[in-house]
């Protein structure tokens, strides 16, 4: 799991575009606690601090502990809203979280034992079609990552969720299909190999019919000219 992130944070006074813009220029950016069948909290935050905990990748899935006056707040961070130049961020959500409680994460997949994968040994190339596993996990068992081998894995092949092992108290949050993660696809070149191949037998096939036309309608003129 993740470490348990820490934030100070204060209680913003006023509302409004104009208060949260001064906040901004101060380097600090607004923010909001909700959940777990509590009013709303509006505070704010450094806004280094927040950069800084962006950059390890894993603040999404983290547990943040948000200190307001005192008081503790267990938070998962919800939604990040960006500026559109800058790309820094401007507001952050926090859903509190309740003991005991779930949530549903977005993990990412990261795959092992390539050198054990025969596809990718003969030069097959590992298509991703997620890079990210949704997961509805206990706040308390939030993964870093799924990780997934390659052993054994051949060109054409293909994993599904089913055969993945995932963290323990964790479940994924789609159920009603067995959905693809990845597979293994053959070469540019190999499968250019493959279609020379089929235009070579096709020429053949082709050749060889012209051919049995041809010898079909030398059969039909000289019947014609044996029977004159």
């Amino acid at each position: 799991m993740s470490d348990q992130l820490t934030l100070s944070a204060e209680l913003r006074e006023r509302a409004g575009k104009g208060a949260s813009r001064e906040l901004r220029r101060e380097g600090r950016v607004p923010a909001v606690i909700y959940g777990d069948k509590k009013d709303p909290l509006s505070i704010h935050i450094e806004g280094k601090l927040l950069m800084k905990m962006m950059e390890t990748g894993h603040f999404m899935n983290s547990v943040v502990e948000v200190t307001v006056d005192g008081d503790k707040h267990r938070t998962l961070p919800k939604d990040v809203q960006f500026h559109p130049v800058t790309s820094r961020p401007i507001h952050v959500d926090f859903f509190r979280l309740a003991k005991g409680s779930t949530v549903q994460v977005a993990i990412p997949v990261r795959f092992v034992d390539e050198e054990e994968s025969p596809g990718i040994n003969r030069g097959g190339v590992l298509n991703v079609v997620r890079h990210e596993l949704e997961l509805i996990c206990d706040v308390a068992t939030i993964p870093d990552e799924v990780v997934i081998s390659l052993d054994g894995l051949d060109i054409g092949d293909s994993i599904h969720i089913s055969a993945v092992t995932l963290p323990e108290g964790t479940k994924s949050a789609i159920d009603d299909r067995d959905f693809t993660i990845a597979g293994v696809t053959a070469p540019s070149s190999m499968k250019s190999e493959a279609s020379e191949d089929e235009e070579g037998a096709e020429g053949e096939e082709a050749e060889a019919a012209e051919g049995e036309g041809e010898g079909d309608a030398e059969g039909g003129e000289e019947a014609s000219e044996g029977g004159e």
